[in-house]
């Protein structure tokens, strides 16, 4: 990508983020933080974004989509401008909580293209990994708890239809204070584990330079991320609880356990050190 493009393009990056951190205040909180401030941002990048395009079209003479980053980037973008006339036109503030997140993420790999310097010292590359690892570690810990809370929220459920529950029943929390906790620890997980993955894609396309998005385990990565996401979503959006979100939660601790064994031996690249 063109060097004033990349710029232009980080600059709609830096004012996503607003909506990246309205996302997840929300789902914490559970209450709409900044979405004024957000949107006000939102729309601002888009404009930075298309300045972007349309300086990476006129510098190579092309339409931007001949390669995955330009694509992406483009994608992106017309996902923001849809969300602004289906927001302008319906006022569905609710699907920010999916929308954000996303074109903040794919902005992110769309700006990530151009290799850059290495690292300027040993020490700042695997404090980057550190975090990177510990974030995602607590995320599925978390993650993890969620599972838990689901698989005792089916097995309430069930006992419940059964009308002759056991007695290991009757010492379970109700099924309201399950999905309560199942809701809150979902939240705080998917915050944790964005972060890791916007710090562990970060420290990989410094580490790996261009190559860094055709390895198999930064695909699984996004893959589970995305997974997460739609489970947000539908839990926020669509109102998706109870029985289909703790299915849909222990499918994706699945995946989880995936993207960990594909990133098992991540930590040992510190200890070479």
């Amino acid at each position: 990508m063109a060097e004033m493009s990349v710029i232009w393009l980080r600059v709609a990056l830096a004012l996503y983020s607003l909506g990246l951190l309205h996302a997840i205040l929300t789902l914490v909180r559970r209450k709409e933080h900044l979405f004024r401030v957000a949107l006000s941002a939102f729309g601002m990048g888009a404009m930075f974004h298309f300045v972007s395009i349309v300086e990476e079209g006129i510098v190579n003479h092309r339409c931007p989509i001949t390669n995955f980053y330009e694509t992406l980037s483009m994608c992106a973008f017309l996902i923001v401008i849809a969300y602004l006339f289906v927001h302008w036109r319906y006022q569905l503030t609710s699907l920010s909580v999916f929308i954000f997140p996303l074109v903040f993420v794919m902005t992110l790999v769309a700006s990530l293209g151009n290799p850059v310097s290495a690292w300027s010292s040993p020490v700042v590359r695997n404090a980057w990994l550190t975090v990177h690892i510990v974030l995602v570690l607590v995320g599925y810990a978390v993650l993890a708890f969620t599972a838990v809370g689901s698989v005792l929220y089916l097995f309430q459920e069930r006992e419940l239809k059964s009308k002759k529950p056991r007695s290991f029943y009757y010492r379970l929390p109700p099924l309201g204070t399950l999905d309560d906790l199942i809701s809150k620890s979902m939240a705080v997980g998917f915050a944790f584990i964005t972060l890791g993955v916007i710090a562990g894609s970060t420290w990989a396309f410094i580490e790996l330079k261009s190559a860094w998005i055709e390895q198999p385990k930064i695909a699984i990565s996004f893959f589970t991320w995305g997974v997460y996401l739609a489970l947000v979503c539908l839990r926020v959006a669509a109102g998706w609880r109870g029985r289909k979100a703790a299915f849909m939660t222990v499918a994706l601790v699945g995946f989880a356990a995936l993207t960990w064994a594909a990133h098992a031996r991540l930590g040992a690249i510190l200890l070479k050190q």
